[in-house]
């Protein structure tokens, strides 16, 4: 009886587990993209594919250089003798 209840414990667990993963949406996206596990869990650039974003935050030209830059190496080519 009590290796049925174990048994069954043990089972809810593992269930409620694998719902939950089936919910998580990385950090840094405000919608899902790309294909559910992939490996690839870069966003597309701009402030209105990020999920923290507030309306309040202005992006100018630097802030929009830096997230389409990422993730090369290089920087962007903005500076303030632009």
């Amino acid at each position: 009886m009590a290796a049925v209840a174990g048994g069954a414990f043990l089972l809810g667990r593992y269930l409620r587990r694998v719902e939950d993963e089936e919910e998580v949406i990385p950090a840094a996206f405000a919608q899902p993209a790309g294909v559910k596990g992939g490996f690839d869990q870069t966003r597309d650039a701009g402030p209105e594919h990020m999920r923290d974003h507030d309306d309040d935050d202005v992006w100018d030209e630097v802030d929009e250089g830096v997230d389409e830059s990422f993730p090369a190496s290089d920087p962007p080519s903005h500076n303030r003798f632009d």
